[in-house]
């Protein structure tokens, strides 16, 4: 009966040589027992990670594999053709293809015979964490199919045809930026003696991102905390020199020192949000938000603030509580929701109002679509899977509106337009950059159009949850 284990057994037609053929590949199978058995044995006794362990017993396991089938060629056995191996996730299936597609990194196994055909680089092996980062449709194909990068292809030749391990770094496209460490090795031949590479593929985006966010904290924070701090110097240098005795005078300085220092607290927040928003940006989360709700919880909080502002919050033709799910962190979608709102009361003239307005059940193209046809439109964030079904909330202000150069840029950190920095419109600068992150880890996307004086529409869309299939 055939079962996983056929690629390592000879062919029916062969059974009367088995005792040959077991002679010769047996000490090749128990020394990769051994091997194994060592393997775990150090694991145990050093307390090595279960990622260390994992490889090791990859690697083993190839090499035994590979070995036998060498030793099996020798002694005149039948050998799998490469049409076999390229089968190799199916009934074929080697020893070590479960060890491979259990493994949490993506692994490919890619064999290859003229160095010059840049197209007969073939994976034929790949393992599930590889099918969904890569989104592989086949068990076998060309290896551009799924990766162009040319670092990563340079590297896949040392290993098959240099016989030597390489590294490179691989950035995949997309709105999430992923960062990938690509780590080639030989592993041998296969049966028509074609040169085998094993490709890793080692998620680095945390310690990429982390790296990154550090570096920015710290140029932003110095950057932006050097004016108030130099405001509060010279005030408190005033107030203890010839304004000590001043009670008019002390009293405006305090006043100033405490807005600065309110300023300052908002700055550090608003970055401390960001950083931990980008941290985890290409992680997606997977709860179900009532989008109608938290509008609605936004409405409410911001309300006291509109009122003092003389500034009206209309919400235009809500659908019912519950009719609008999408999929996301309550927490975040509401912040998106507050800082959006937030901005178009700051914009807004007294006695004129806010327009807050739901879409569900559109497609990305239908939620980013122009509302006016003598708006300018720019889209600030386009999500990759554009076959999601959307829900879009657009907030309208009537403020003055923007021009057309400004919109590319509004996304920026710290990016304000001029005649807007001072003021009661004063911010820290950070919170349309903290909605375009906290859109892009939902994988939405953001939209901005602007009539200018007659205000501007801001569009963010989130994925609708999937409804679950009919029993």
């Amino acid at each position: 009966m055939q079962d996983r284990f056929a690629l390592a057994l000879p062919p029916s037609s062969s059974r009367s040589a088995l005792p040959a053929w077991l002679g010769s590949v047996g000490p090749v199978l128990t020394a990769g027992a051994a091997g194994v058995v060592a393997i775990l044995g150090f694991a145990l006794l050093v307390g090595a990670s279960a990622q260390a362990v994992s490889w090791m017993l990859l690697v083993v396991s190839g090499v035994t594999g590979l070995a036998a089938w060498h030793v099996a060629e020798r002694v005149g056995m039948p050998t799998p053709s490469a049409s076999a191996f390229e089968r190799a996730t199916h009934e074929d299936a080697p020893p070590y293809a479960s060890l491979i597609d259990a493994l949490p990194d993506p692994v490919l196994v890619i064999a290859a015979h003229e160095p010059d055909d840049l197209t007969g680089r073939r994976f034929v092996l790949v393992n599930a964490a590889a099918r969904e980062t890569l989104r592989v449709q086949y068990d076998a194909g060309m290896l551009v199919t799924v990766i162009r990068d040319p670092d990563v292809l340079e590297a896949v030749d040392k290993a098959l045809f240099g016989q030597v391990e390489a590294e490179a770094v691989y950035e995949m496209g997309g709105a999430q930026e992923r960062v990938m460490r690509a780590i080639a090795k030989p592993v041998g031949q296969a049966a028509d003696g074609a040169p085998l590479a094993l490709l890793v593929l080692r998620d680095e985006t945390d310690i990429r991102r982390a790296e990154r966010t550090r570096a920015d904290f710290l140029a932003n924070a110095s950057h932006e905390l050097r004016t108030p701090l130099a405001s509060l110097s010279g005030f408190i240098e005033t107030l203890r020199g010839h304004a000590k005795d001043d009670a008019g005078a002390r009293e405006k300085f305090l006043s100033i020192m405490q807005a600065q220092a309110e300023r300052m607290s908002r700055l550090i927040d608003d970055l401390l949000s960001l950083s931990r928003i980008e941290l985890n940006e290409h992680i997606a989360p997977h709860g179900e938000v009532d989008l109608i709700m938290a509008v609605m919880d936004v409405l409410d909080s911001l309300g006291p603030l509109a009122r003092d502002r003389g500034v009206r919050l209309e919400p235009v033709d809500l659908p019912a509580r519950g009719a609008v799910m999408v999929a996301g962190d309550r927490d975040q979608i509401i912040q998106v929701i507050q800082n959006l709102v937030d901005n178009a009361i700051k914009y807004t003239p007294t006695g004129k109002a806010v327009r807050i307005s739901l879409r569900s059940g559109v497609s990305a193209g239908a939620a980013a679509a122009v509302g006016d046809p003598r708006a300018a439109r720019f889209s600030l964030l386009t999500p990759d899977r554009a076959s999601d079904v959307y829900a879009a909330l657009r907030v309208s202000d009537a403020g003055v509106g923007l021009a057309r150069e400004h919109l590319p840029r509004l996304t920026e950190r710290f990016y304000r337009v001029e005649g807007q920095k001072s003021g009661e419109r004063s911010g820290t600068g950070l919170g349309l950059a903290i909605v375009k992150h906290i859109v892009n880890r939902h994988r939405g996307g953001l939209a901005v159009e602007s009539v200018q004086g007659e205000g501007a529409t801001f569009t963010a869309y989130f994925p609708m949850v999937k409804a679950e299939p009919a029993s």
